[in-house]
């Protein structure tokens, strides 16, 4: 058996923010009568830049990948941050941030349940963005939901190719990761590890 870790083996090991949901948007999309109407692409904006400007601000100074890649594209977008007055790295949730006197949290569906923030029908949209291969966080600031911030790391080119010379020798393959189930799934179904 042949045991691989995620990040930097399987992956590049550089995340990055491809995708940002904002609560606003998902809720006006979600009432609009007519389905394919979307927000005014000011208005969204402007709720996905702050959504991305409070994650970042939070995580400034983090060491953890996930916080470095939510910061570059804060910065990528030239977002004014703001180093956090609190941080608490809450172990398998998220982290707990105080951000120019807001109560910012950062983490996963679990965290969110356990502190009692709605999350309004964003947890399918959670699970679509896991099953996709990405990471979603949600962030919510003085116990509203803000939204989601997606990150994801790209596969290496020969990630695939070396899985499957190792199943054709009769080596088992595995992966370990600290991320999500439906996360890490969808990552071992992309390499060919079952």
């Amino acid at each position: 058996v042949l045991i691989f870790d995620k990040p930097g083996t399987l992956t590049v090991g550089q995340p990055s923010v491809p995708f940002l949901v904002s609560s606003f948007e998902f809720r006006v999309s979600s009432s609009a009568s007519d389905p394919t109407r979307n927000p005014e692409p000011e208005t969204r904006n402007s709720h996905q830049r702050e959504l991305l400007r409070l994650a970042a601000s939070a995580e400034k100074g983090s060491e953890h990948p996930l916080g470095e890649a939510i910061v570059n594209r804060a910065k990528d977008e030239g977002l004014e941050l703001v180093g956090p007055e609190e941080f608490k790295a809450i172990p398998g949730y998220g982290i707990r941030a105080v951000v120019q006197g807001r109560e910012v949290l950062l983490g996963n569906l679990h965290l969110m349940q356990e502190r009692g923030i709605d999350v309004a029908g964003m947890a399918e949209r959670a699970e679509t963005l896991s099953r996709q291969g990405k990471t979603p966080m949600f962030v919510a600031a003085d116990r509203q939901l803000l939204g989601i911030v997606a990150v994801a790391d790209t596969l290496k080119p020969h990630s695939k190719a070396v899985v499957a010379a190792l199943r054709r020798l009769g080596i088992e393959v595995v992966m370990i990761t600290g991320d999500n189930r439906r996360t890490a799934e969808a990552i071992a179904r992309q390499v060919g590890i079952d």
